[in-house]
């Protein structure tokens, strides 16, 4: 604390004059609490009737004191439930994504006509537990005629039709072009 801060404190706990608190905190070498003692002898300040010398601060340390726990208490609370409420919104993410893996259901076309639809749940599940199978096969299928598409209430099922009608362009145009090298040869 600097010196300037500490003939401010002075006053404040003290209620003497800034020239006053200055020349008493020069004399005792800028010690607050010997300063202050020097005043009650000087008769500047009256001394406390009790044991105990508290410059008529005790309430506002009491006041303090019980703000700073209640801020702790407070901090606490919010770094407890931070974890309680991202584990929350975690499981209400999990739980839209799985409603909406059931809502949108993968279709198998052929010649215009629907062949079979499965939820996106079971084809993920396909993909992930038998990569190697079903990832071939629907490649196959489209060489084969095949489209896919997905329905449901989701701006995803339009984009994600956009990408199978591409795939299913891309295969026809090189099933085209195989086709029309295979005449060309012969």
């Amino acid at each position: 604390m600097e010196n300037f801060e500490k003939v401010e404190k002075l006053r404040e706990k003290t209620g003497v004059s800034y020239e006053d608190a200055k020349k008493v905190l020069e004399e005792c070498n800028y010690d607050i609490l010997d300063a202050m003692i020097e005043l009650e002898r000087q008769g500047k300040v009256t001394a406390p009737n009790e044991g105990t010398y508290t410059a008529g601060a005790s309430k506002d340390m009491e006041n303090v004191k019980k703000f700073e726990i209640a801020q702790k208490q407070y901090e606490k609370d919010c770094n407890s439930n931070g974890f309680k409420e991202g584990c929350r919104k975690l499981g209400s993410f999990i739980k839209m994504l799985f409603e909406k893996s059931i809502e949108i259901q993968f279709c198998v076309n052929k010649d215009g006509q629907k062949l079979a639809a499965v939820p996106v749940l079971v084809l993920v599940i396909l993909l992930l537990g038998f990569f190697w199978v079903t990832l071939p096969l629907l490649i196959i299928g489209l060489f084969f005629g095949f489209t896919y598409n997905f329905i449901g209430d989701d701006k995803v099922v339009v984009d994600a039709n956009d990408v199978c009608d591409k795939a299913s362009q891309t295969a026809e145009n090189i099933k085209n072009e195989f086709n029309k090298k295979d005449d060309e040869e012969n």
